[in-house]
């Protein structure tokens, strides 16, 4: 395995489509769980539940029928703030639906967020 963020966030999709409520997203690493943060804020997913293994954990995903779909974007793309329009428009179905989420220099935050202070970043996933 490659990419983490990759992985986690298929593995979220394909049990959304296989019409499960839960998964199991493992290897665990802080930069997925603050992606599942936002992801909570949006109102993506109800909850998760960090399990402490000796294997280095894994985390459960509570997900809800608000998620439709969520891909990683290969390769992390640079972004200034006036170019997040031109993201929104290529990765997101309408205007207003979905987020963007950026790895910026103050953390990770949604388009809306970054576009709000005026900050650029790089893209790491979208969901909608």
């Amino acid at each position: 395995m490659t990419d983490q963020v990759s992985n986690a966030l298929n593995v979220m999709y394909t049990s959304k489509v296989s019409a499960k409520k839960e998964c199991i997203i493992t290897p665990m690493s802080n930069f997925i769980l603050k992606i599942l943060d936002i992801m909570k804020e949006g109102g993506y997913i109800d909850k998760y539940e960090v399990i402490n293994d000796a294997r280095g954990g894994f985390i459960k995903v509570t997900m809800n029928e608000n998620l439709n779909k969520c891909k990683s974007i290969r390769p992390r793309l640079p972004v200034k703030v006036n170019e997040i329009q031109k993201y929104e428009e290529r990765f997101l179905p309408a205007i207003g639906f979905g987020m963007l989420i950026l790895s910026t220099s103050k953390g990770l935050m949604t388009n809306t967020e970054a576009r709000k202070n005026g900050i650029g970043g790089s893209l790491i996933a979208y969901v909608y």
